[in-house]
């Protein structure tokens, strides 16, 4: 099969494709013919070799999230599993190939109505935001800003808060994202690549300062961000795309009465599964709209890496495999 090989840590270049023996599903594992493979920002951390969990071992195959028909499964798997299409994290590798091995308790049936690649658009980045939604706990009328609103997570916490009633602020770096984040239900869209963005935030929120905000950014806009909060307000913290953490000041988050909420603790599988099935099934009914800004054939996975790092996408980015 076709798959993209890395056996050094480096720029996007290191991502080469070239043939590799099929996989083998083992015990209680499917074997999925891939259609779609997710690109997260994480993975291009990796590749580089600044990844947030260490250097994993090289070779690999990059891919952590993938959409196909499962044509094989292992011992102990129900074979009426086969033929099914599905969506699966594949253990944070291998998903950039022709043919990929996850757990079967991971494959999540796409819902009739539902394209593949927006299924495999939602995989992470809907479980992720429906995640950070039930835990905000959003009330109707309360100011929320959105960091990069115009990526993959930020799109789907702009809609799920606005449908809860909130009055959004979209935040990205950038005036051209700016129409894609108000056709998504935000109330009004800030750049924060322009100084004095945080006197517009005051400004949409009268003066008060958001409710909640909800950092994936990390570094100087995380920071000022949180700085923006009104007093007894919250922040729900999930990454870091800056490459640095906010800079928190628990005494003054004490005094200010800021509370910190977000991924504290990563779900268990079966609750991860629920999630993307939820996610899933929001999209099938219309009420959740992922946002593929841009996709690659499985060849060209060294230009999606690079078009993300230049902060170039919008939304969702995918690997076409098999067309």
């Amino acid at each position: 099969m076709r798959a993209v090989v890395m056996e050094e840590f480096g720029g996007p270049e290191v991502l080469r494709t070239r043939q590799v023996e099929d996989p083998v599903p083992g015990p209680g594992q499917v074997l999925v013919s891939v259609a779609y493979a997710s690109i997260t920002f994480v993975e291009t951390q990796v590749r580089s070799g600044r990844g947030p969990f260490g250097r994993p071992a090289l070779p690999r195959t990059p891919g952590n999230g993938v959409g196909g028909r499962v044509i094989a499964v292992g011992p102990d798997v129900d074979p009426a599993l086969t033929g099914t299409v599905v969506v699966t994290t594949t253990g944070g590798v291998g998903g950039y190939a022709e043919l990929a091995v996850a757990r079967a308790q991971d494959a999540v049936p796409v819902p009739a109505g539902l394209e593949l690649k927006d299924a495999v658009a939602l995989l992470a980045d809907g479980r992720t935001a429906l995640l950070l939604h039930r835990q905000a706990g959003i009330e109707p009328a309360e100011r929320v800003l959105v960091e990069a609103a115009g990526g993959g997570v930020g799109s789907l916490l702009v809609q799920l808060a606005a449908s809860a009633g909130a009055q959004v602020i979209g935040a990205a770096g950038g005036a051209g994202k700016a129409e894609l984040v108000t056709s998504l239900g935000a109330a009004s869209y800030v750049d924060y690549s322009r100084s004095g963005w945080l006197d517009r935030v005051r400004e949409v929120t009268g003066g008060a300062g958001p409710d909640l905000v909800y950092d994936g950014v990390g570094g100087r806009i995380g920071t000022e961000a949180v700085g923006a909060l009104r007093d007894g307000g919250r922040v729900s913290v999930y990454g870091m795309a800056s490459g640095a953490d906010a800079e928190l000041d628990e005494g003054e988050l004490r005094a200010r009465s800021i509370s910190v909420i977000g991924l504290n603790a990563a779900p268990s599988p079966a609750e991860a599964r629920a999630l993307v099935a939820d996610a899933l099934n929001l999209a099938a009914d219309g009420k959740l709209r992922p946002i593929i800004g841009q996709t690659f054939p499985l060849e060209a996975a060294a230009a999606a890496h690079l078009a993300i790092e230049s902060r170039t996408t919008t939304g969702k980015t995918l690997l076409i495999v098999r067309g």
